[in-house]
């Protein structure tokens, strides 16, 4: 049994939602979150700088001994994980699209992809989808200039309710049925979607998915931590701390939020 630290890194806060779905699974292990908003979106860069930020922030992990890191955001699992896992020792969790169930249960064979580019046009999307959409229309809307929006606290404002709109009608239009979420900042947009779509579209992301894969690779390895206590949480953001706070629940969990120059 291990308790060392699980690390969490994404291009900003949206890999929270991520981080939630693994505390609500593993209660009693620690974890450590990185948050580069200052680097936000990673989608519109090109992949020599993903891979650049992301060996970064995973040696900042490592730095913290971490056991297990989880790539916390599709654009750096698409563009990078293939690299960390072939030059550091720990294990990785990464995201990509929940394609595969969208397709299988489609009833429209029509399924909306709301992504960035960097996830879009990478070779694992593409494969991915060929894989497991096979007779299916998939609709890819590159989500231009959500997630800064996101980053910058406005879930709330017009311009992001406008701008969504923009992405979401034209493949209502075309007949979807399933809307996947192909950025771990997108389901704090799932408040606005849940107005916006009607009842027979389903909306669908990764995070229940990598929470329990995380476990699984946990178990396999023995890494499992055996304490009783609740874990801790600590949060580092190399931008706005408040709107890394505003996002996180106000619960009885064991969380800290620090600014750090990374």
């Amino acid at each position: 049994m291990d308790v060392r630290p699980i690390g969490i890194f994404d291009s900003g806060i949206g890999g929270t939602s991520i981080w939630g779905e693994l505390q609500e699974l593993l209660p009693h292990e620690d974890f450590i979150y990185l948050a580069d908003s200052r680097n936000a979106p990673y989608g519109e860069k090109s992949q020599e700088r993903i891979l650049e930020l992301s060996i970064k922030n995973t040696e900042f992990l490592l730095d913290l001994k971490c056991k297990l890191i989880v790539v916390a955001c599709n654009t750096a699992t698409t563009n990078a994980i293939n690299y960390l896992r072939e030059n550091y020792k720990v294990p990785f969790i990464g995201i990509e699209p929940a394609i595969k169930p969208a397709a299988i249960n489609s009833k429209s064979k029509i399924v909306g992809v709301l992504a960035t580019k960097g996830t879009l046009s990478s070779s694992l999307f593409h494969s991915t989808t060929k894989n497991h959409a096979a007779g299916i229309t998939v609709l890819e809307q590159r989500g231009t200039g959500l997630v800064e929006l996101i980053e910058q606290g406005k879930l709330q404002s017009h311009e992001l309710y406008t701008l969504l709109e923009g992405y979401i009608l034209p493949m209502l239009e075309k007949g979807m049925d399933y809307l996947v979420l192909g950025c771990t900042h997108y389901p704090y947009l799932i408040p606005i979607l849940k107005k916006m779509l009607p009842e027979n579209v389903t909306i669908i992301d990764s995070g229940q998915a990598v929470a329990r894969q995380t476990k699984s690779v946990l178990e396999r390895l023995d890494l499992l931590s055996n304490s009783s206590e609740w874990g801790s949480h600590q949060f580092f953001t190399n931008k706005n701390e408040k709107v890394l706070s505003n996002v996180l629940p106000s619960s009885k969990l064991n969380l800290t939020v620090s600014f750090k120059d990374f």
